[in-house]
Parts: structure tokens; C-alpha cells; sequence
């Protein structure tokens, strides 16, 4: 089989499955989401070899076509997440085809949807580092009358909140494609999932300042509660430029907000008072 003459997925499945080297078959992506196929979705997959084994399906490491992507690894690179890190999430979320193992290829993707303690208290305090920097920026741009700056700088604070929310509750952060569907099945413990994908939506299409900071009150709470108010202090004066002010037109919010504060939204308004759900 050469480039030129790609193999479908079923057929792959078939041979892989009958060569003992073969541990395990993941597969990941739009196929591995419910409801997330499209026409133009493909097969990712992932063949897990015993360590050292010769076997034939070599030959189809880098397998690229319209309708299968093939990952050939060994499994002790497969067992110790020797993977690029923004292939976490896709495993996370990936779907056993064939283990071998007895619920050892299962365990695998187990641990990649779990950050451990000490690297997911890490990771959080960077995100949260990097979004007050955004959010700081584009309060500061609206200030300063930069509104293309601050609408830019509201958009970036978002990745790098919706980063930390998920590493405060361990987990990887999911593509923006996957984003709804993560949400929707594994929401984030004390967020409303509506209101919060309402809020993140409309910073990054307004850089609305007054949800923007209505928004970090909770997320200060969040990151306070989880540890890293040291993260937060190192902004000293800095801080009160990011937390409601009377200037915004609404009277500052104190949360927590009782759980589906989102059912009052209006057309999907986001006021001010409807940025989220503290969490507890």
C-alpha cells in the first residue's frame, strides 16, 4: 500500500486487528464525538505496537488521506504521553477500538483527561497570569479610548481564562470546536454552561469592559478559593482597575449568584448580572 493508494478505515481495522503486534486502536476527533460528524469528517487513529514487535503496519505510519490519519506508535511512547501536549484533549475524549491490554489502553486515556495535583496547579497559575494580562490590557485600552485594541485584547483573555477554568478542575483544556460539546456533557462544577459560553461569546465579539469585569469577580473568587491569590496579588493596584466600577452603569455584583442565573438571560444579553455562576 503506498501513498497513492490510500486504504479506507474499516479495511485498516481489519488488518490491524489481526496482527498480534497490534495492542490497541484509538480513535479520535469528530468521530470519536457524538453528533459531531460531518460529511468531511475523517478517521484519526492511533495504532498502539508492542514495544519492539516487527510488524508489516509500519509501513502506514504517517498515513494521510481524505479519509484516514494513522499515529503508529509503541506503546511505552503511548503509555508515557511522549505526544505533542495539544493532543491531550483528543485523547482525553478519544474512543477505544481494540485493547488488548484488558482496560490498559482505557487507563491511558483516563489519565490524559486527569491533570495531576501539581501540574494542573501550575498550569492554572499561568493561565490565570496570562488572562488578568489580557483583561488588564484591554480595560486599560477602553480607557484609553483603543477600541480595536481592546476588542483584541478581550478576545485573547478568553483562551486563556477558558485554560485556566478547565486546569482548576484538572482537566484539558478542549478545542474550540469540542468546546460546546465538552461543556454540554462534562460541565464545569459551579458554572453555568449557557451563561458562561454566552459571556466568553460576547467578550470576544464586543470586549464588552463591564461583563469583562463582572466576569473576573468570579474568577478571582475561583482562583483565590483554589490557591492562587499570590498569582493575583503580584498585580497589586492594578487589580481594582479590572473589578467593577460604578462608571460601568450597573451596580457591582457580589457572588456567589444562585445556580442558573442563566435562565434570565434575554436573547442572550449578558448583562452584567448574568455573566456566571460563581463557583462554590
Amino acid at each position: 500500500m503506498t501513498a497513492q493508494q490510500p486504504i479506507a478505515y474499516d479495511a485498516f481495522v481489519e488488518l490491524a486487528v489481526a496482527d498480534p503486534a497490534v495492542l490497541g486502536l484509538v480513535l479520535k476527533g469528530s468521530q470519536a464525538h457524538d453528533g459531531m460528524i460531518t460529511p468531511h469528517s475523517d478517521h484519526d487513529l492511533y495504532v498502539i505496537l508492542a514495544d519492539g514487535a516487527e510488524t508489516g503496519l509500519t509501513r502506514f505510519a504517517g498515513h494521510r488521506s481524505a479519509g484516514l490519519d494513522l499515529v503508529v506508535v509503541a506503546l511505552a511512547q503511548f503509555r508515557r504521553a511522549d505526544l505533542p501536549g495539544w493532543e491531550r484533549y483528543a485523547l482525553a475524549r478519544a474512543r477505544v477500538v481494540l485493547d488488548r491490554l484488558d482496560g490498559g489502553i482505557a487507563r491511558i486515556l483516563a489519565d490524559c483527561a486527569r491533570l495531576d495535583v501539581d501540574e494542573a496547579f501550575r498550569e492554572a497559575g499561568g493561565w490565570l497570569d496570562a488572562y488578568a494580562n489580557s483583561l488588564y490590557r484591554s480595560v486599560k485600552n477602553h480607557r484609553d479610548g483603543l477600541a480595536p485594541a481592546a476588542r483584541l485584547d478581550a478576545a485573547d483573555s478568553m483562551r486563556s481564562l477558558l485554560e485556566l477554568l478547565f486546569a482548576l478542575h484538572r482537566r484539558p483544556r478542549p478545542y474550540n470546536k469540542y468546546l460546546e460539546w465538552e461543556l454540554a456533557r462534562y460541565p464545569l462544577p459551579g458554572w453555568d454552561t449557557g451563561v458562561l459560553l454566552c459571556a466568553v461569546d460576547r467578550i470576544s465579539a464586543t470586549g464588552d469592559v463591564s461583563l469583562q469585569r463582572q466576569l473576573f469577580t468570579l474568577v478571582e473568587k475561583a482562583a483565590r478559593t483554589a490557591g492562587h491569590g499570590e498569582v493575583l496579588d503580584a498585580w497589586g493596584d492594578d487589580l481594582d482597575l479590572m473589578r467593577p466600577q460604578e462608571a460601568d452603569g450597573e451596580t457591582p455584583c457580589t457572588p456567589p449568584w444562585p445556580h442558573g442565573t442563566g435562565a434570565a438571560l434575554d436573547g442572550c444579553a449578558c448583562s452584567a448580572r448574568s455573566a456566571g455562576v460563581a463557583p462554590s
